[in-house]
């Protein structure tokens, strides 16, 4: 697989081209101009009618690598702390607290070399919002008083990060490189690095704070995007108005020359030892950086060639001889100074045994590329897929857009400030041989990730701890090693047959506003929506095999999960083609069976549907395959154990709530008994009985719609033996909620599933009700006033944890609210304890709420249930999941929306005193609590904590056969239809 930038560290403004009209899809009616303020601020406004939102991103040209000497994250710290609050706005954290009470979300990131701060809000709050945003570049107010507090939250998500591999590996790849330079620093920053070192040596963490704000904070190096509904010339006005205030000290953009690498760092293999089970390699080149050249684009062209999966392709070698399951190559960290282009791979057991092999034939690739020259038609390929791609681009959400182009605009010309590198145009081979020439044996640092290598390495990385060793390996080992690896046939792609070539739009004579119920048989459903609204040559396919052997046991479920992942294994090489030219598949296990989705250009999308259903028809088990997809597999059930404590939290909550699941362990011990012949009786009892429910939308006809599906039906029902046949009325399975009982507190406490975790986690859920319009607007007000109150309390204030939200819960149909706490300095007791004081909290201030917030906050949500799907597939979605819930209900927004604007405070207030407050009659809640090994100790005192009329939840599959549960929403509207 082929992948480009991995991250968003950019760099220093290239002397940019200030002319030239900005690029943009033909399909994009919005409209764009770039103004510089009088304080050098440069702006592009973009002015969307049809918008619903507004958004905002400012891009500030200094990152990590200015962290001061001894001021480790300070870059990022600086970022925490501009939200707290400013001159004009005093109050603490009252911009958070108005982008959420107003439907918007805020956000920031700090890279090498940037700082990007962004929001997005509702269209009658943009103006306020944006003021206030301004303040953070004009006025701040970083308090003494937020100082620790906010020290404490990086020192949490710092925390957090120290057990993901990602992370862990990355600053080894930094840490083995020259420390004067800045790539070799941490980042993150910890209690350590912005409080404890500092203090000891007489610093004043605040003073440097404000001392790195004042020199590095000018708007001659910052860059804004604003989107808003109005024209440009209002915008224009609104910004000028508001950011020029921001004071320009002329500062250049920070720049750090000279490469990461020396030598002393070029010629490695370093062998790690990571948390998760698993092998993986990384080969890492440090190379000429391709911004340089972006039109050319020659790590786009090798990262094609190199991360190709088609057959003849290196990943396709590799996965024939049983040593590979996944590999990526691509432009990693870059910035204008320097670059890494890197190879990754995902190992099997045997192809940790093999590695030698696995290098050898990589630089074996390499000189094939290096031989066989730099291919004009590639590029050709490349350039076409590219252009479909930019031109027929699906809009998204105008917070992610708004990022990405204040990113941009630190890089390019202004002409390409939406195009980046996406769209490679000229063909120049000297330039791809450039590269290709800098892969070589004696430019390489090998990154070998295993947990074979325990007990066998010589040191650790400071700051995550990780175990490695390294030793020097010479060009003439890698020359015997490609000597010596099997002699496969490595081949170039062969041209590309998916690559769509016709982009007209279907006349759609009906313009249904919802979805349809175009045909119905006892073999299956088809649900109809053409695209009446986006206007672009994709279509979306979603299929779902309802197969009710597919669940029926911890044993079904894991050989429906082999069928799965054994069918994308034997598509992989014909597929890979379909997705590099736009057109995406997947195929993945559902509640009752398994599903099929295909997404992107509709030109040749019949013809990999129909390649899917020849693999399902034929399946067979090749038992080599299976033998590494049983491994993948059980790997991937053995690092369930190393998630965060907040996802496993999560995961015991669906546990004891969903009918119909089976816990992992179970799951992964059924797994260690199975063999391949197991799985050859399996598939066809599992195709056996099915009914297939399919929703199809986009820029299809009618009768292209139907033929799909009679196609599938043909394939599955239609032969004299039958792979298939319908489901009995009685077998159609439907997914079933547990009903918790009215004034019933329910319990579970549970050890942290890696004792190496010192993070704890609580998940408290309260159940409310079934789908139902009128409760859910209760329950989403609720939410909407309660959200930054509980982030204020829980975060802010009593800095429990990085990870601390509330958010509305749905399972099948089934609604509740969800508050999410992961902390590293108290234990989930304690945490539950100050849910509970909160809730208090929160009924004064439901009972309290003016009639004018009251009202306010009933508009953001309707302004936020009125937003329009961006895209194909965000329709879709909603669309799918309304018929999976067996709900139907297409008109739900509106239908909300109507609830809503019938709503009354008093209506509110006696919701909140029946269902959630603490000694509400019909609260209905369960908190999970999983201990990290720094709270341990406390969990038999919890437990004992427990009320006698309160249950804890020892064995959760008992308990959860023995409660009642939600009639089905699926079950009786099944019968209707």
């Amino acid at each position: 697989m082929a992948v480009g930038n991995e991250n968003m560290e950019v760099a220093a403004a290239v002397p940019m081209d200030k002319g030239g009209e900005i690029v943009k899809p033909r399909t994009d009616k919005r409209e764009y101009r770039r103004i510089v303020l009088k304080n050098s601020l440069q702006v592009l406004l973009i002015s969307d009618p049809e918008t619903d939102k507004c958004a905002a991103s400012m891009n500030v040209s200094v990152g990590s690598f200015s962290d001061p000497e001894g001021l480790d994250g300070l870059a990022h710290f600086l970022e925490h702390m501009l939200f707290y609050a400013s001159e004009k706005y005093p109050e603490e954290d009252s911009y958070s607290k108005y982008i959420t009470e107003h439907g918007g979300s805020t956000n920031a990131y700090t890279s090498t070399e940037d700082t990007n701060y962004h929001f997005d809000i509702n269209i009658d709050s943009f103006d306020e919002a944006l003021d206030r945003f301004a303040q953070f570049f004009i006025k701040p107010l970083m308090s003494a008083d937020a100082t620790m507090r906010e020290i404490k939250a990086v020192d949490s998500e710092n925390q957090k990060n120290l057990l993901s591999d990602s992370w862990r590996m990355r600053q080894l790849q930094k840490h083995l490189s020259r420390e004067d330079h800045p790539y070799h620093k941490f980042s993150t920053g910890n209690m350590d690095t912005l409080h404890v070192q500092p203090e000891a040596k007489g610093i004043d963490t605040r003073s440097e704070l404000i001392k790195f704000y004042d020199k590095h904070y000018s708007a001659n190096i910052m860059n804004l995007v604003v989107y808003g509904k109005e024209n440009l010339d209002k915008t224009q006005c609104l910004v000028e108005g508001m950011f020029q205030e921001i004071r320009n000290t002329d500062k250049s953009v920070p720049r750090f020359p000279g490469q990461p690498c020396t030598p002393d760092h070029l010629q490695v293999l370093v062998k790690a030892v990571p948390i998760k089970k698993g092998h993986k390699l990384t080969v890492s080149w440090p190379i000429t950086p391709s911004i340089h050249h972006y039109e050319e684009a020659p790590c786009m062209y090798l990262g094609h060639l190199i991360g190709h999966e088609g057959e003849g392709s290196l990943f396709h070698a590799l996965k024939t001889l049983g040593w590979a399951t996944r590999l990526y190559a691509g432009e990693g960290d870059w910035t204008l100074d320097y670059a890494f282009f890197n190879v990754s791979v995902d190992l099997t057991d045997a192809g940790h045994d093999h590695l030698q092999d696995i290098i050898g034939l990589l630089f074996r690739h390499i000189k094939l590329l290096q031989q066989s020259g730099v291919s004009q038609w590639i590029f050709d390929e490349l350039s076409a897929i590219s252009e479909a791609e930019f031109h027929y681009q699906a809009k998204t959400d105008p917070i992610s857009y708004v990022v990405d182009i204040s990113s941009n605009m630190t890089i390019y010309p202004t002409k390409h400030w939406l195009v980046g590198s996406s769209l490679p145009s000229k063909f120049n081979p000297a330039i791809v041989q450039k590269i290709l020439n800098e892969l070589s044996p004696s430019n390489v640092r090998i990154f070998w990730k295993s947990n074979k290598f325990e007990g066998q390495t010589d040191k650790a990385e400071p700051w995550y701890n990780t175990a490695y060793s390294r030793e020097n390996i010479t060009e003439s080992t890698i020359q015997e090693w490609m000597q010596s690896a099997p002699d496969v046939n490595l081949l170039l792609p062969t041209p590309n047959v998916f690559i769509p070539t016709d982009f007209s739009l279907k006349d759609v004579k009906d313009k249904e506003t919802f979805p349809v119920l175009l045909r119905k048989t006892s073999f299956s459903r088809l649900w109809y929506k053409p695209d009446t609204k986006f206007f672009k040559p994709k279509a979306y396919v979603k299929i779902d095999f309802n197969c009710p052997l597919a669940v029926t046991s911890p044993d079904a479920a894991v050989l429906s999960n082999a069928f799965v992942w054994l069918l994308v294994d034997y598509l992989n090489e014909y597929a890979y083609y379909a997705q590099t030219a736009g057109l995406d598949y997947g195929l993945s296990l559902s509640d009752n069976g398994f599903e099929l989705y295909l997404v992107g250009f509709n030109h040749k999308l019949r013809i990999l549907l129909e390649a899917v259903m020849q693999k399902i028809a034929k399946f067979e088990v090749k038992p080599d395959r299976f033998s590494v997809v049983k491994e993948t597999i059980t790997k991937a059930y053995q690092n369930y154990k190393f998630q965060q404590p907040y996802q496993q939290a999560l995961s015991y909550c669906s546990m004891v709530l969903q009918d119909n699941t089976w816990p992992w362990t179970e799951e992964l011990d059924a797994l260690s008994q199975l063999e391949a012949e197991d799985l050859v009786s399996f598939v066809p009892l599992l195709l056996s009985r099915t009914f297939i429910e399919c929703y199809i939308a986009g820029n299809v006809e009618k009768n292209e719609a139907e033929s799909m599906v009679k196609h599938i039906e043909d394939v599955l029902f239609n032969d004299p033996k039958p792979i298939s046949r319908p489901l009995f009325p009685s077998q159609f399975l439907t997914s079933r909620v547990v009903e918790l009982r009215s004034g019933m507190r329910y319990f579970y406490h549970q050890e942290g599933s890696n004792p190496s975790d010192e993070n704890s986690a609580l998940v408290h859920y309260i159940q409310v009700h079934q789908d139902e319009f009128a409760m859910n607007s209760k329950l989403q007000l609720f939410g909407l006033i309660a959200k930054q109150a509980t982030f204020h309390q829980l975060r802010t204030v009593e800095q429990l944890g990085y990870i601390t939200s509330l958010s509305r819960s749905k399972y099948s149909g089934v609604y509740g609210v969800q508050f999410i706490i992961q902390s590293s300095v108290k234990g989930p007791g304690h945490i539950d304890s100050r849910v509970e004081s909160l809730l208090k909290d929160l009924e004064s201030k439901i009972y309290k709420i003016s009639d004018e917030e009251f009202k306010s906050n009933v508009t953001a949500l309707i302004d936020m249930k009125l937003e329009k799907h961006k895209n194909l597939s965000d329709e879709s979605y909603f669309y799918w999941e309304e018929i999976q819930n067996g709900t139907f209900k297409f008109n739900r927004m509106d239908a909300e929306v109507a609830a809503l604007r019938e709503l009354k405070k008093e209506e509110l207030i006696e919701f909140f005193d029946e269902y959630i407050k603490v000694d509400a009659p019909k609260k209905k809640s369960l908190s999970i609590c999983v201990y990290g090994s720094q709270h341990l100790k406390e969990m038999a005192s919890d437990k004992e904590q427990v009320a006698p009329n309160f249950t804890e939840i020892e064995d959760i599959v008992g308990f959860r056969k023995s409660q009642p549960l939600y009639g089905s929403l699926k079950g009786w509207n099944q019968l209707k239809l």
